[in-house]
């Protein structure tokens, strides 16, 4: 059993260099060809079944996967990118975010820290472990959420996760 992780295609914040969490932000012309991409890479795997978040742009990427693939789609509301509270839409080099950036157990101001989507995240594979057994599932969703569920095959440093970064479109593929 494999499960396959995506980041959604490009958006406008995410060209602008802006923080993107809850907010919903249509995917840019580039986003819809990496999602396009991404279908293309896809179809070399057996995917049984499509996870996507809710946010309208892992949607538009994982339709575009699934409808190219003929693989079934399911929205999974555990997969909502992190909520970053008082820092959405602002850009990604402000400091005052960066230093929250570094404080996992900190709760983003009106948010959510990243120990809550961890827990929600880890929660997740461990169900599609136990329900999708012999399944290779795929997982389209966000930055922060792609980077929790790394941890969640690979110990990181605080160092490691702080910077690492799935690129928009982009497979990973880890062993269930």
């Amino acid at each position: 059993m494999k499960l396959f992780v995506a980041r959604h295609g490009q958006t406008v914040w995410n060209a602008q260099n802006r923080v993107c969490g809850v907010t919903d932000v249509k995917l840019t012309e580039k986003g819809i060809n990496q999602a396009r991409e991404l279908a293309d890479t896809v179809k070399n795997y057996n995917i049984d079944m499509v996870m996507v978040s809710p946010l309208e742009r892992a949607m538009e990427t994982g339709k575009i996967v699934a409808d190219k693939n003929s693989i079934p789609l399911q929205i999974e509301e555990l997969l909502i990118e992190q909520n970053y509270g008082i820092y959405e839409g602002v850009d990604r080099k402000t400091d005052s975010f960066l230093v929250n950036k570094r404080n996992f157990a900190y709760k983003y101001p009106e948010g959510e820290s990243m120990l809550q989507v961890a827990y929600r995240i880890y929660g997740l594979i461990d169900k599609i472990k136990e329900q999708y057994q012999g399944k290779n599932i795929l997982i389209i969703s966000h930055g922060g959420v792609c980077r929790i569920i790394r941890t969640y095959f690979q110990d990181m440093t605080n160092e490691e996760f702080f910077n690492y970064t799935l690129e928009n479109g982009r497979l990973e593929e880890y062993e269930l």
